[in-house]
């Protein structure tokens, strides 16, 4: 047998990044022991925010917990190593039809073989369903709960795929880990109870084979509730990922659609988590426990490193590795596969806001059968019973009318003004000043950096105009109207969106309900 090379999770495959800002604790009665870490005990606290004390005090800290992270060429070939010092006789792997055809299936399989324990056995699930629903959710919870109960838990899970192919592995790993009396027990408020989970999970091992969702390093499971006719989710730091492992070689055939809206997706990310509600000023105010600390805490200065690192990242190279449907730009595909983990450690931590607020409802209400162009269809159904707006169409789409409200000037008072004014005109700048480098790259013709000034008199316009330009650029539909939706759906989307208070009450200006989201679906109509 070839010698095995230490891994670089064999201290404690388990290990969690946690950073904390501000060491001081409130002195007095040392909190009894909690249950695994989960947004809080009240209804109240995991729909947003933590547990409050009994003075509501701003919470002056905040935390920074992600997943193993492992990256660069081939690291895929890599994952028999991490199941042998598992002991990973029996695993789940999910992928979905398409990437099974695909050569990262047969490097993870090859890997298996190679490295994990000898009569190890890989029981395979690939119905997994591209932007996955309730049914879909339960069918493979039901898959993995019927061969646990045959054969007993599974020493490892893996996910091979997107986020929708993550995101479903963690929802079949908890529920089959600790089955609830109902499936709407752990899905987040309202539409759930959002209960945590009552203990750890099997080890999950996700290997994204796009450059979006940062599902690899967050907790959080999104799908569409055909009952209530809204994208919801499951969110607890348990459902987070052992080890991400982001290949660059995986993205190589990433079909170009699939490029272009993963990738629009990571600059959401990073745009929303950076402009999104300082953490000192979260509602609820400082848990009575760190543990109950809610995982989406609001911008702060852990998540704002990498947020900044992804928008930068983005700005730059998802326009080149959207130019090159056959992977031949490989560093550009390399950084929007580190640019997708940077801000997924951003978002995971200080969360996201009205634009994946507003996108669940235009993703789960889609009109007429209309499917996004490039996306492949793996059933006859496809297209015909159900339609397709990807993740990232659905979140871009309504962003130049999120950050028009959110950066208009004088909507937030004070401090916590000026902060919101500056940082919509710092994310416009990064992004005209990669616009014009493009420009002077090509050869072509583009408008010169709006000065300061003007950014900073009318921020929200001048990164409402940034991103429209970069949409443009890369062929996305602008306006609401584009996919379908007219004034009569406004009022249905405004209250898709209305639940969605985990996100909602991250926006930098506030109030934000029915009238105020009306208002921005109309905006959003017409881009």
């Amino acid at each position: 047998m070839p010698s095995r090379p230490t891994p670089s999770l064999a201290r404690g495959l388990a290990a969690r990044a946690h950073v904390v800002v501000d060491r001081p604790w409130r002195p007095g009665r040392r909190p009894r022991p909690p249950p695994p870490p989960c947004f809080g005990s009240s209804q109240e606290s995991r729909m947003f925010s933590s547990t409050p004390s009994a003075r509501n005090v701003p919470d002056p800290i905040c935390e920074l917990a992600s997943s193993a992270l492992r990256y660069g060429p081939s690291a895929t070939s890599e994952l028999g190593h991490d199941l042998f010092h598992l002991n990973a006789k029996r695993t789940l792997l999910f992928v979905d039809p398409h990437v099974r055809k695909l050569p990262p299936f047969q490097v993870v399989m090859d890997s298996i073989t190679k490295y994990a324990p000898k009569g190890h056995v890989v029981d395979v699930y690939d119905e997994v369903r591209v932007e996955p629903n309730d049914a879909s959710f339960k069918h493979a919870i039901g898959f993995a709960s019927g061969r646990i109960a045959k054969n007993g838990p599974y020493d490892a899970v893996v996910a091979l795929g997107g986020g929708s192919t993550i995101d479903t592995a963690k929802a079949a790993n908890l529920y089959s880990s600790h089955p609830p009396e109902d499936f709407y027990d752990y899905v987040n408020p309202v539409v759930g109870k959002g209960l945590p989970p009552p203990g750890p999970l099997m080890p999950l091992v996700a290997i994204p084979t796009t450059a979006g969702t940062g599902s690899e390093t967050t907790g959080v499971a999104i799908f569409d509730d055909a009952p209530s006719k809204s994208k919801t989710g499951i969110a607890h730091r348990n459902l987070r990922p052992t080890l991400g492992i982001v290949d660059p070689d995986n993205v190589k055939t990433m079909p170009r659609a699939v490029a272009k809206y993963s990738g629009i997706d990571v600059l959401c990310h990073a745009l929303e988590s950076y402009t999104a509600v300082p953490y000192n000023l979260r509602p609820g105010g400082r848990p009575e426990s760190p543990l109950l600390r809610p995982a989406y805490q609001g911008s702060n200065p852990v998540s704002d490193v990498w947020a900044l690192r992804a928008l930068r990242e983005c700005a730059e190279c998802l326009p080149r590795a959207c130019e090159d449907p056959e992977g031949d730009d490989e560093e550009a595909r390399a950084r929007m596969c580190l640019a997708a983990s940077a801000a997924g450690m951003g978002f995971g931590n200080a969360g996201v806001h009205l634009c994946h607020g507003m996108s669940y409802p235009v993703a789960s209400q889609v009109k007429g059968g209309y499917w996004t162009e490039g996306y492949p269809k793996l059933s006859e159904e496809d297209g015909k019973t159900h339609g397709l707006v990807a993740h990232g169409l659905s979140v871009c789409i309504n962003a130049p009318a999120v950050f028009r409200f959110t950066g208009a000037p004088g909507k937030v008072e004070g401090k916590a003004g000026e902060r919101n004014r500056d940082r919509h005109a710092e994310c416009a700048s990064i992004l005209a000043e990669a616009r014009v480098e493009r420009s002077r790259v090509d050869g072509s013709v583009a408008a010169a950096v709006p000065s300061m000034k003007a950014m900073l008199d009318s921020p929200g316009d001048a990164l409402a105009d940034e991103i429209l330009e970069l949409m443009h650029v890369l062929e996305v539909p602008v306006g609401l109207r584009s996919l379908g939706y007219g004034e009569a759906d406004v009022e249905d989307l405004a209250r898709g969106t209305l639940p969605q208070h985990r996100v909602t009450k991250l926006s930098p200006r506030q109030p934000v309900g029915m009238e105020e989201l009306r208002d921005l679906f109309q905006d959003a109509l017409d881009g």
